[in-house]
């Protein structure tokens, strides 16, 4: 297996396992079960990204073009709405 197809394989199972995170957390009564999972939730954020940065270094990822101004605002006022 290539490294390429590897590495996005692990960039999309955190991202699966970060969407997890947050469903347990927004549902999460106990004070203590919520801290713990919101910590390993921000421990996957940090490996994510750092294992994005090494995608991105090696061409193995090209992020979209930027919004533009009127995009952004367009969107935001949506969401206003």
């Amino acid at each position: 297996m290539e490294e390429k197809t590897m590495v996005n394989d692990i960039l999309n199972g955190v991202k699966a396992e970060l969407t997890t995170y947050q469903g347990v957390i927004s549902e999460a009564e106990n004070t203590n079960l919520r801290q713990t999972i919101q910590q390993i939730r921000n421990n996957s954020e940090n490996f994510q990204y750092e294992l994005f940065k090494v995608a991105q270094s090696k061409g193995y990822y090209k992020p979209a073009t930027q919004a533009t101004v009127t995009e952004i605002q367009t969107v935001k006022t949506e969401l206003q709405q």
